[in-house]
């Protein structure tokens, strides 16, 4: 796609406007083969506080400010609902300085986003990642420094258990079944495989250096790991809980994501702060090789899709932005400047 070159150097100069300019300008542009993205996507903006949500239709992004340093953000099952941890400074009882930080949910109304305080919820020390069940009944929450996930009801707005990990849990998705939920362990090598019914462990499977996140195939009989520090990822069968096969993929790989057709599994590939990567590897499942590799930005951390597999969305830490690739020809069609450091992302319809 075709973007015109002065659009580009006012998005670099970072501009509201330019971004919804060069979004606008992408989806008039896949208008015209009869694909445009549209829905709703939202960054976890951890450097600045903030979380920004994109309409995709028309360009537009909106940055609010909330208690939280987010590290990750999920959309409910039925996208009435926004969830946002990380984590919150507390203050000291005289209201100068403050007292330490403290794990933090916030569940707010996407109806309402940015004009209503969000319910806050008290969570475990270091939470990384949230994500919702299928039902939309409960949300699960890692808690890196506590080695457990923090299960919520969400119609109490209350933690009503917590369930043993391996060592610093920190991605986390729950299978297309809502039986079960994978958690990579980063400081151990492991998933830790949760039985949500029982809200206990139930498996732990070795998988290589410094799992990060894992991602479900939409039929659920695999699941796809990032190693951070192996610069690969997993693939375990979930009915045997074996580690079938390992892709080498980009420098630093973070966040996973299948397409909703189960082909194609997207590795956002993050670097260090030093050596910032700047891809994501596209990987065939049935191959079980990358077949592509696509440039987004620097700092490549968070993978998104939308609900018909169209686009896929990328943030990228270090440039503050949002990467929109089109899914149907694996090519980024457009960047949004969204805040600080964004991290985790999801899309809602």
């Amino acid at each position: 796609m075709l973007i015109q070159n002065s659009i580009l150097q006012n998005l670099a100069r970072g501009t509201l406007a330019a971004a919804a300019l060069l979004l606008m300008a992408s989806a008039t542009a896949a208008n015209a083969a009869g694909i445009a993205p549209s829905g709703e996507v939202y960054t976890a903006d951890e450097n600045g506080s903030s979380v920004t949500r994109v309409d995709l239709a028309s360009g537009k992004a909106t940055t609010i400010p909330v208690s939280v340093a987010p590290h990750n953000v999920q959309i409910s099952p039925d996208g009435k609902k926004l969830f946002v941890v990380g984590m919150k400074m507390v203050m000291n009882v005289h209201g100068h300085g403050h007292d330490g930080t403290q794990g933090t949910l916030l569940v707010f109304d996407t109806a309402s986003f940015g004009k209503a305080d969000p319910i806050e919820i008290e969570v475990g020390e270091h939470p990384a990642h949230v994500v919702v069940t299928p039902d939309g009944k409960r949300a699960l929450v890692t808690n890196s420094e506590d080695n457990d996930v923090s299960v919520v009801d969400i119609a109490s707005s209350t933690v009503t258990a917590s369930i043993p990990t391996g060592e610093f849990p920190h991605g986390l998705r729950v299978a297309p079944d809502g039986r079960e939920a994978y958690v990579a362990d980063v400081q151990e090598g492991t998933v830790s495989v949760l039985d949500l019914a029982a809200e206990k462990e139930a498996a732990k499977i070795a998988v290589g250096k410094a799992p990060v996140q894992v991602g479900f195939t939409p039929d659920g009989a695999q699941a796809f790991v990032s190693l951070r520090d192996d610069d690969k990822v997993s693939i375990i069968d979930t009915k045997s809980r074996n580690v079938v096969g390992r892709v080498a993929v980009g420098d630093g790989p973070i966040q996973v994501h299948a397409t909703p057709d189960g082909r194609l599994v997207l590795v956002a590939n993050q670097g260090t702060e030093e050596k910032p990567g700047d891809t994501v590897s596209v990987i065939d499942v049935a191959k079980r090789e990358v077949v592509k590799t696509l440039k987004t930005g620097p700092g490549a951390h968070g993978v998104a899709v939308d609900a018909k597999g169209g686009f896929a969305f990328v943030t990228n830490i270090y440039a503050g932005t949002l990467s929109v690739i089109d899914l149907s020809r694996l090519e980024v069609v457009a960047t949004v400047k969204v805040g600080e450091g964004p991290n985790g992302v999801t899309y809602s319809e």
